[in-house]
């Protein structure tokens, strides 16, 4: 989806940043700015800063920094287009959608109208079970004798569907809406309705259950899942799938849940509803569950947008090892340097909700401080039934391992478990690594100087900036530079490398940290806007290859800029996704880095333009140190981080 730089710039301009935020963080006045407590990490004294003047928010304490749009990004856990769509829904301003056609923008409209009325429906259905939920002594002692308090009830939206066929009949004006089948309440059933003589044509799905509402992270219902009261079956039921509710992206309770996973630094991820609610009640309110299904990609990925530490529970049973197994494979595409995935197994008699009352809280906690690492659970995984002991069992757990370590992103985590997995199955790494990947795709262990035709990473580093004068095309914008492809052959920035290296490997943008992202996004003009539509256009469609990047931008007016910042590459890979013949382009440019290396230069790159940030604050603090008291330890706050990454900076050249 692309939006014109001159809406999102119009819509920056009508929402007021102390507005918005102040909406989830408690502001006090002070001088120019407003003050509080960072919504994003735990402090007891206020380091989170809003400017009305500039419309901006900064916390000294962790570094989160932006707009409007990106504190609802950060905050809420919304991709870029989510975040423009949510703050113009606010002021009622239509999103227009450059290079589409009438009839796709009429649908896209029509569709965000279904779905609008959708969630309206279904909101209407929770009020009714909740008002339903007061009425029923059954329900009321079922949550009693679960221990789930008056106020967690009020906190998830509790309810209960009555017991007759056609409860809803009562609750809305027509029950032959097909809004109400649609959206999953009723149930039409066709075979019936074929038989003149049958007067059951149309039913309440949800019939003398708990009801615990589904919502997204906008908080509006989308679904439901209900429980029996008895032993019948099945015992949980959920929603159907539908125009809002997808049971594998959705996670019950992460609306309920964004603030706590913040403040507590991980996400809980449990398998039943009724393990939220619980959890909830007894001081863990940073626990979500998957609805019904195997942990996806999808899952995880929303998650990491909240927090850098996840812990998955499952009970110690079979089909507890089973769901983790399952979790496991989902979560290896993120794990990442900089992430930490964890896997919590509770006593085969136990699932999290029995085990927190029955051993208490700090029991639990406990239990989550001892979850083992994904890299354990992965060996283990690896390893299970195979006897290590022979030569038989060995190579065994070398063909079980493969699949897996193929799946993580590249970086340090990746070669110490390449390097664990070599030693138990009695390999170097450089010989499992031959046995696993073919010789042409090991570059990591080639040496560097094979590469004659490719500038060291320290030059590219350390070259001059340009085109900073130009104006990106992508969402809308249009160059002020309309000579930018007559431009000869310039040095590469820190921005141009990195926009390289994400643009050839895209999956590591998701490796990256939210400060990191917002980092890449807040660059000057055309970098940032680049950068937030790969956000935008990979939360819709994943990470793609360079060539499926390339076509998605072949539109856009600064292509042409784009494609010398690229390199001959991209020359040649216009002949590939041409439809025409093309005679062969020689280049003397050799291939990409490979992901190993392109991750080590990323890294590289974001910490000397983090650096760069941080002292830019450091003036600005030392500048304000005669006014604002504060001021001083901001600084030197400051000035320690930076002064750690430099340090890191100078051993990684020295390594490299």
């Amino acid at each position: 989806m692309t939006i014109p730089q001159t809406f999102i710039q119009e819509l920056v301009a009508r929402a007021d940043v102390v507005d918005i935020v102040g909406r989830f963080v408690q502001l006090k006045k002070g001088g120019a700015n407003f003050t509080g407590l960072c919504p994003f990490h735990s402090e007891k004294s206020p380091s989170f800063s809003v400017s009305p003047s500039k419309q901006f928010y900064h916390c000294f304490g962790c570094g989160k920094n932006g707009n409007v749009i990106s504190f609802l990004m950060d905050h809420g856990g919304m991709s870029f287009v989510e975040a423009v769509e949510d703050l113009a829904q606010q002021f009622g301003m239509q999103v227009p959608e450059d290079q589409a056609s009438p009839e796709d923008r009429a649908r896209a409209k029509e569709q965000r109208a279904r779905q609008e009325t959708l969630t309206s429906v279904l909101e209407k259905a929770g009020d009714a079970f909740r008002k339903q939920l007061k009425l029923s002594p059954k329900a009321v002692a079922y949550f009693k004798g679960r221990g789930v308090s008056g106020a967690i009830a009020k906190t998830f939206g509790l309810g209960y569907a009555s017991e007759g066929w056609r409860g809803l009949a009562s609750v809305f004006a027509s029950y032959e809406d097909p809004l109400l089948v649609e959206s999953g309440l009723v149930i039409h059933n066709e075979a019936e309705a074929e038989n003149p003589a049958s007067e059951e044509k149309r039913y309440d799905r949800f019939r003398d259950r708990v009801m615990f509402p589904i919502r997204n992270i906008k908080g509006e219902c989308i679904g439901f899942g209900g429980r029996v009261l008895s032993d019948e079956k099945p015992k949980y039921l959920n929603s159907p799938e539908t125009p809002v509710f997808s049971k594998g992206r959705e996670l019950y309770g992460l609306f309920e849940a964004r603030t706590a996973v913040r403040e507590m630094g991980y996400a809980l991820v449990t398998e039943g509803y009724m393990d939220v609610v619980a959890l909830a009640q007894l001081g863990f309110a940073n626990t979500v569950a998957t609805l019904g299904t195997a942990c996806t990609p999808d899952h995880v990925q929303k998650l990491f947008r909240f927090t850098d530490v996840v812990v998955f529970s499952f009970d110690g049973d079979a089909a507890g090892r089973k769901a983790a197994r399952k979790a496991l494979d989902a979560a290896l595409p993120y794990a990442s340097d900089i992430r930490n995935i964890k896997f919590l197994f509770l006593p085969t008699e136990h699932d999290p909700d029995s085990f927190i009352r029955a051993e208490g809280p700090q029991a639990f906690a406990s239990m989550v401080s001892q979850a083992t690492p994904l890299s354990r659970f992965l060996v283990e995984a690896a390893s299970s039934e195979c006897d290590l002991q022979t030569a038989e069992g060995r190579s065994r757990m070398a063909s079980n391992a493969k699949p897996l370590w193929m799946q993580l992103p590249e970086g340090a985590l990746k070669l110490q478990i390449l390097a664990e997995i070599a030693s138990m199955v009695e390999l170097n790494s450089r010989e499992l690594t031959d046995l696993w990947i073919p010789a042409a795709k090991q570059s990591p262990y080639k040496n560097t100087t094979q590469r004659k035709n490719t500038p060291h990473s320290s030059q590219l580093l350390h070259a001059n900036s340009a085109l900073r004068t130009g104006s990106f095309g992508l969402q809308g914008m249009q160059p002020r530079n309309r000579g930018l492809n007559t431009l000869r052959a310039r040095p590469s920035s820190r921005a141009d490398h990195a926009m390289r290296v994400l643009l050839t490997h895209a999956h590591l943008w998701d490796t990256l940290s939210t400060e990191e992202h917002a980092l890449l996004c807040q660059l000057p003009m055309p970098h940032g806007a680049l950068f937030h539509w790969l956000e935008a256009f990979q939360a819709d469609n994943g990470p793609l290859p360079w060539s499926s990047l390339r076509a998605a931008l072949a539109q856009d007016p600064a292509f042409s800029w784009l494609t010398q910042v690229m390199g001959e590459q991209s020359a040649a890979l216009a002949t590939d996704i041409s439809s025409t013949k093309a005679a062969p382009i020689q280049t003397t440019t050799t291939a990409p880095p490979p992901a190993t290396e392109a991750m080590g230069e990323l890294r590289d790159i974001l910490n000397r333009l983090l650096i760069e940030h941080l002292t830019e604050q450091e003036s600005a603090a030392i500048a304000n140190a005669s006014t604002d008291p504060a001021a001083l330890d901001r600084w030197r706050e400051l000035h320690q981080r930076r002064t750690d990454l430099q340090k890191l900076a100078a051993d990684a050249t020295i390594v490299g």
